[in-house]
């Protein structure tokens, strides 16, 4: 199998196929990495299935240890830090951060591992592979090259669509394309994997048979990025067609969706998967050191790096039951978490006056505690099992509703309403009434509350009119205690990353000014 590791002077040659597909070892076993080759690996069904494992968690690894956290949720105003990224509260991030170089390099990875497996399984293939084995797996090639160039594009705006590692190694020098080619280069992509992709019905309450992404995963990404295009009619019938197939579902109880032994539940349309039980580097879900207080997490000396923002904190209503379960406060109690070596947490603050001095809060979400038979093991980087999501279900109810809404400021459509009220009713919180309307102010603050340390608010903070989303922004908290109130306004171009000054270096063209895409 070839593998492929990209950049943009020489032969992006082959990118290490880490697999690491679900929480169960049985996804993370490796093969061999000097033991095979295109000419002999795809001799079963199970070794060409196995060829997407890494990009359902390892690959993604550079972008989500640290990165993940600090470009969408430092820069949207939900976290602060005073390491790691922060000069994205202020807007002074610069091309030389890892911040930025970690994302590129992994999207690019993953670009090129799914164009070997797109431009080569078919022909590779033995004649023992099933043809609904190649089918589905060039499938979600497909579909994973198009969340790559998702992050890419609402990261760092034009970017050069590659379809072909060979021929970007015979030119590596090539220019970006324009924003509207990516778009609708993801959109073919997702296209294709909805309608090669096997078709599901999802497990409920948890099942390594939900790790694999279906035709109703692309179909559901295909919805959202319609409605970043405000395609909003095609937004509609997209996430009205996957909510009418009943593949997905919300789970009861929000608590019980940041639980690890309900990874893979029936609202994940598509989670990272880790293992804490692999034991190398990156293998695991770094959440529980990077958003959690030292004492809740096992074999390591520092704990939350991210921290909620006063902002964020202002942002939940009174009664709001997910609060407690995306930051925690003095007082809040945890039966089920282990933390400081007891099972049955409460954030005392006679015990721990002074872990909460920067904003008075911890994040919650992702932060699973110390090892119990509930969490599995941690690794020796304190990264743990927990899978996390990408996309899931209660997105697509909110973009239904906001594809109704189509841009204007409020609608009583009774069906955007009952997508939005079925948010509302799981938070604890009044539904809308009758003759209430649905307020696009309304909708934008529910998505930030309930995907709170989830890394989408930037995003969608990026798709709003720039002037309502500085205004948005300037508005902010986004001092810690130590500061006090701390005010920063971005301008327009602040919107879109600067790429990685090592690839430009490497490839001046990502200077120029993009061009059309020649679509075959």
């Amino acid at each position: 199998m070839k593998i492929y590791k990209i950049n943009f002077k020489s032969l992006a040659v082959f990118v290490l196929l880490a697999l690491s597909a679900s929480c169960s070892d049985d996804y993370l076993d490796r093969p061999v990495q000097d033991g095979y080759v295109s000419d002999n690996f795809y001799t079963s069904d199970e070794q060409v299935q196995r060829t997407t494992y890494g990009m359902y968690g390892r690959m993604w690894a550079p972008f989500y240890t640290k990165c993940f956290y600090a470009l969408s949720e430092l820069s949207s105003g939900n976290c602060w830090s005073n390491v790691d990224g922060n000069e994205v509260i202020q807007f002074k991030l610069t091309s030389d951060s890892f911040i930025l170089s970690d994302p590129w390099r992994s999207c690019f990875s993953i670009i090129a591992q799914s164009n070997d497996l797109i431009n080569n399984l078919d022909k590779n293939a033995k004649e023992g592979v099933s043809p609904a084995v190649i089918k589905n797996t060039i499938a979600e090639a497909h579909f994973f090259r198009a969340v790559s160039y998702f992050y890419l594009v609402r990261l760092f705006g034009p970017v050069p669509i590659i379809e072909d590692n060979l021929a970007l190694a015979k030119n590596p020098m090539v220019n970006t394309n324009r924003i509207e080619d990516v778009y609708k280069f993801i959109e073919n992509d997702l296209k294709y994997a909805a309608a090669n992709l096997k078709s599901k019905v999802r497990l409920r309450g948890g099942s390594t048979e939900n790790v694999f992404v279906s035709q109703g995963t692309a179909e559901s990404f295909l919805a959202k990025v319609y409605l970043y295009e405000r395609d909003y009619p095609n937004a509609k019938l997209m996430a009205e067609k996957v909510i009418n197939s009943g593949e997905f579902g919300l789970l009861p109880n929000y608590a019980d969706l940041f639980l690890t032994s309900k990874n893979n539940n029936e609202e994940s349309i598509y989670s990272w998967q880790w293992s804490g039980a692999v034991n190398e580097y990156q293998a695991g879900n770094f959440s529980n050191v990077q958003y959690g207080l030292d004492i809740l997490n096992d074999r390591v000396s520092y704990g939350a790096v991210y921290i909620p923002s006063n902002d964020i904190q202002e942002a939940f209503e009174i009664g709001d039951v997910r609060r407690k379960e995306s930051y925690m406060i003095y007082g809040d109690t945890y039966p089920a978490l282990k933390g400081d070596d007891v099972v049955g947490f409460t954030l005392d603050k006679a015990k721990y006056p002074n872990v909460l001095d920067a904003t008075g809060a911890a994040v919650k979400k992702y932060v699973v505690g110390q090892e119990t038979g509930e969490t599995g093991p941690a690794d020796n980087w304190g990264a743990m099992s927990n899978c996390n999501y990408i996309m899931r279900y209660a997105d697509l109810l909110l973009i239904h509703a906001e594809a109704i809404l189509a841009g204007a400021s409020e609608t009583s459509d009774p069906a955007a309403k009952a997508s939005f009220n079925k948010i509302r009713k799981r938070a604890g919180l009044a539904e809308l009434g009758v003759n209430v309307p649905l307020t696009k102010k309304a909708l934008f603050q529910e998505r930030r509350v309930e995907f709170a340390f989830e890394g989408e608010f930037w995003y969608d903070l990026g798709r709003l009119p720039r002037a309502e989303a500085i205004d948005i922004i300037s508005k902010q908290d986004r001092g810690s205690d130590y500061e006090g109130v701390k005010h920063y306004t971005p301008v327009e171009t602040d919107f879109i990353f600067p790429k990685p000054a090592n690839d430009v270096r490497k490839n001046p063209k990502l200077k120029e000014a993009p061009v059309p895409y020649v679509f075959k």
